[in-house]
């Protein structure tokens, strides 16, 4: 068995009992990935309007090309979901009209954004663990 189809022999039994299985990946061109890859029917890709992410765009939209010609024809690209967008910058604004109008033309760039939330950056960054936070929910939810 070759290490890339890992993952896609583990999901194939299951495919049956499931209308959807949704694999999410680290944003890394990895075995991982590559595995989440040749077992996917389809992909949706994350990517943040930023020049970085922009070059990452491009690595992945080549690797999916090579996945899709030597492993798994059947995968296809049901779009581009533009996450952490902060329209209030021009760099953001114009990262993203320029990927609409060169990828857009080949691939579905959805029209709906995920903004940036500055308080899903703050809770991200926080030490605090999922389960103190909870236990912190708790208490301030008794004392009203």
């Amino acid at each position: 068995m070759s290490r890339e189809y890992v993952l896609k022999n583990a999901i194939d039994g299951m495919r049956k009992s499931y209308d959807y299985i949704l694999i999410d990946c680290m944003p890394s061109l990895g075995m991982m990935t590559v595995n989440a890859l040749v077992a996917a029917d389809s992909v949706i890709i994350p990517s943040q309007p930023n020049f970085l992410s922009t070059k990452g765009l491009n690595l992945l939209l080549r690797s999916i090309s090579k996945i899709k010609r030597q492993i798994n024809p059947r995968l296809k690209i049901d779009g581009i979901l533009l996450t952490m967008v902060d329209n209030r910058t021009n760099n953001a604004k114009a990262i993203i009209s320029s990927l609409r109008s060169t990828v857009g033309e080949n691939i579905r760039v959805f029209r709906s954004e995920i903004p940036f939330s500055v308080r899903a950056a703050e809770k991200a960054s926080s030490p605090m663990t999922g389960t103190a936070r909870s236990q912190q929910r708790m208490r301030h939810s008794q004392r009203r």
